[in-house]
């Protein structure tokens, strides 16, 4: 067998750099998408324990079983991309990098709050992440999705608007409207259906003509695909391909990502209440996003069991600081409630 030339070996050196460097930077991704998964799972289980004892108010709609969403998506995102979604919003700010203490201390009704603690857990909003809103009004949010994917087009930008929705929103004409001008002026609009099977407590099945709901995008030409939502690299990899073709053709996208809560609806909601069985909720558990994520980094010697504890009490320990800064942060005084409520304009 003849000897390797110097060249050959310089290349097969550099071949072998660059594949570790690449296997390097997988492992490194994989964990960011394991930490922000298991950050909104913690989060959201101490928010169940502060509702239940009275510290959080009002309505509270816990994210578990949908973390593979949110990290899938928003972590394709540009930092002057932006994001409008629905009242099942804590997963989605903590991945979009609020920080837990601005998202309890607006749980708990404090100054220190996204929102200065006047919108709760429905409606956690940051300027400056482009965090545009948890919104409260089922499908009221997405005509407001494509005036700012209308915004960017009209600026001449290249950012693109991701818009989470629950499946219940396609049964409202908001919907069809908002989608329709999004194709009809080709907006950099990508809509993400939430498929987590239930509105409230309707099955799905019950509620619409058309199962595979995706496939609603038909109706507007619109390019459209249907993702397993409790896969993370799946959603992944479905939103870089969706928001290429916003930012080069400036095309809206339909997203169905089947995923599954695993509490019930909201707070005053059981955790499989009437509408759905114990055998159920106990096969979607099987696939808990978090689970696979974890399982398959293991499988791939990108962590260990120990690596994973330690991921977890650093996590632990940052939730708990966030409840323990939202307990410190004072109350709105009175005349708080007369702030905010007009724009001042100058002419």
């Amino acid at each position: 067998m003849p000897a390797k030339k110097k060249s050959d070996t310089a290349v097969s050196s550099k071949s072998e750099s660059t594949a570790s460097a690449a296997r390097t930077d997988q492992r490194t991704l994989h964990r960011e998408l394991l930490y922000s998964m298991l950050l909104q799972r913690r989060f959201e289980e101490r928010c169940a324990e502060m509702y239940a004892i009275g510290r959080i108010g009002g309505f509270c709609h816990l994210y578990i079983g949908q973390e593979a969403v949110s990290t899938g998506v928003i972590a394709q995102l540009r930092s002057d991309d932006y994001i409008i979604t629905t009242y099942r919003d804590h997963g989605q700010a903590l991945a979009r990098g609020m920080t837990p203490r601005a998202v309890m201390s607006e749980l708990f009704g404090r100054q220190d709050g996204c929102a200065k603690g006047k919108g709760g857990s429905m409606h956690m909003f940051d300027k400056q992440l482009g965090f545009l809103g948890g919104h409260g009004i089922v499908g009221g949010h997405v005509p407001m999705a494509a005036g700012v994917g209308f915004a960017i087009k009209y600026r001449g930008g290249d950012q693109v608007i991701a818009c989470f929705m629950g499946e219940s929103v396609v049964n409202t004409g908001a919907f069809h409207e908002a989608l329709n001008m999004a194709a009809l002026w080709k907006l950099p609009c990508v809509f993400i259906i939430e498929n987590n099977r239930y509105g409230m407590g309707t099955a799905l099945e019950r509620a619409s003509s058309i199962h595979d709901i995706y496939k609603r995008g038909a109706s507007y030409d619109m390019p459209r695909d249907v993702v397993d939502g409790q896969d993370v690299l799946a959603v992944r990899k479905a939103m870089a391909e969706s928001i290429e073709r916003a930012r080069k053709e400036s095309m809206p996208t339909l997203l169905e990502i089947r995923t599954y809560r695993f509490m019930g609806h909201s707070m005053s909601d059981a955790v499989s209440g009437t509408y759905r069985t114990k055998e159920e909720l106990e096969q979607y558990l099987k696939r808990d996003p978090i689970v696979l994520h974890r399982q398959r980094m293991e499988d791939a010697g990108e962590i260990t069991a120990d690596e994973i504890t330690a991921m977890d009490e650093e996590i632990k320990k940052l939730v708990q600081d966030s409840i323990d800064f939202a307990e410190a942060s004072p109350e709105l005084p009175l005349e708080a409630l007369m702030e905010d409520i007009l724009v001042e304009t100058t002419s």
